[in-house]
């Protein structure tokens, strides 16, 4: 009993620093690249820049963290991310050298970075298989509450006109990361199998191990398509569909991605019992579907021959599918990671998952951004195919998985049902 109100008291103070991590995230993302662009006076080419290294250095430090968690364990590893984006977040606000904004932009994102799967290893250690899905879920929905409060309040303390404003936008922001800092080392994380508690030959060969893992590899292979097909579109190829197909005003964007994360935050727990009974295939399989419906819906919206408000509702509906989607993936694909991880390797495996989601959020905008400003007709059929390939590889998938990962709360009554303990999911010998 004493364990799970540990747990249960370390869980929280995790849910309470994630939220206050996206809400500082919040009070500067949406406004990037008109800061570097407009406001610094250093340029669209720049401003690109820096997007491009947010992803460059995650892509370069995620190998690494995931071997650091493993020896180390997921605390120190947040902390020290949680430092090094807090300082370069506050760099960012102060830099006005080109220089100087691509090096504190390598910073926080680098630390941006690791802390994703630093903090997916604590949930995953401080959850039971039982509670593990709820746990992800919850800090999906704080992630996106954050993200939209701080962005709320962000955009009215922000003045184009004096950088002054900006600069206190990434204090805020760096002041946030501090605070998540504080909120962290007092989290008494109840003892997880670490690298020394992990077979020799994992800890030796965790790469070489996750690789030979046959269904985490097609589960990496899913989670590309997942990112590259929705998550990579939303600020680049969609936004540039919306406005040269769809005749989209800015303020209308901005309705539509405020509509994705209202749905996100209505339908998080609304979908969580229904996703919990079902098999994590299945609903992947679901989710490929629902986004076929979203990409037709804004084909409908940009390709069709329809009143400038019929292409509006459409194109909003199409953001709205997409949070859908990503509520019912968030207490899915999380928590199958974790059960697919080897005893004291979750770190590995989240580290190599978040890296896979890089390199999707990298690769994504720079195939759909062209597309979709240019190329409507093509950028739209591409992409509702690549959504029926997530229905395809999720069924896939499904045949890799043993029945306690595919649908743990089954396995879970049939053990009890039968008068003994529900075990924790183990990784399948694949």
């Amino acid at each position: 009993m004493n364990v799970t109100r540990a747990k249960g008291a370390a869980m929280r103070r995790i849910h309470v620093g994630n939220a206050l991590s996206a809400f500082g995230l919040g009070f500067t993302v949406p406004y990037l690249y008109v800061y570097v662009a407009q406001v610094r006076g250093l340029g669209a080419m720049t401003a690109g820049m820096v997007l491009a290294v947010f992803a460059v250095a995650a892509l370069i430090v995620l190998p690494f963290a995931g071997r650091a968690i493993v020896r180390r364990g997921p605390l120190p590893v947040l902390v020290a991310a949680l430092v090094t984006a807090a300082v370069g977040a506050l760099s960012l606000g102060l830099a006005a050298s080109a220089t100087a904004v691509l090096a504190s932009a390598a910073a926080v994102g680098a630390g941006q970075a690791v802390m994703q799967p630093a903090l997916a290893t604590m949930i995953v250690d401080c959850s039971t298989a039982e509670t593990r899905s709820r746990a992800f879920a919850t800090q999906f929905f704080l992630q996106n509450l954050g993200l939209g409060v701080g962005g709320l309040i962000g955009g009215h303390l922000v003045d184009t006109t004096r950088v002054s404003s900006f600069t206190l936008l990434f204090a805020i922001e760096a002041v946030m990361f501090l605070v998540l800092v504080v909120v962290m080392v007092t989290v008494r994380v109840p003892h997880a199998p670490g690298f020394g508690d992990a077979p020799r030959a994992s800890a030796k060969g965790s790469w070489k191990e996750l690789l030979g893992n046959r269904a985490m590899v097609q589960l990496c292979v899913l989670g590309f398509v997942l990112f590259f097909a929705c998550y990579g579109q939303f600020e680049s190829g969609l936004s540039a569909y919306g406005v040269e197909a769809a005749g989209i005003s800015t303020s209308a964007l901005g309705t539509a991605l405020a509509a994705n994360t209202a749905m996100i935050v209505i339908a998080q727990f609304a979908v969580l019992r229904f996703v919990e009974r079902r098999k994590r295939s299945r609903v992947i399989a679901a989710v490929g579907l629902i986004w076929a419906v979203a990409w037709a819906v804004a084909g409908f919206a940009g390709l069709g021959q329809v009143s400038q408000t019929m292409a509006t509702a459409a194109f909003v509906s199409t953001y709205a599918l997409f949070g859908l989607g990503e509520a019912m993936l968030s207490p899915t694909v999380a928590p199958l990671v974790a059960d697919l991880a080897p005893s004291g390797l979750a770190g590995q495996y989240n580290s190599a998952f978040a890296l896979v989601k890089q390199l999707a959020l990298a690769v994504g905008p720079a195939v759909g951004g062209p597309m979709g400003a240019s190329l409507h007709g093509p950028y739209v059929v591409t992409f509702l195919l690549f959504s029926l390939g997530i229905t395809v590889l999720g069924l896939r998938l499904g045949r890799r998985l043993t029945a306690v990962q595919d649908q743990p709360w089954a396995a879970r009554n049939r053990v009890v049902a039968r008068g003994g303990a529900a075990p924790e999911p183990v990784a399948a010998d694949v």
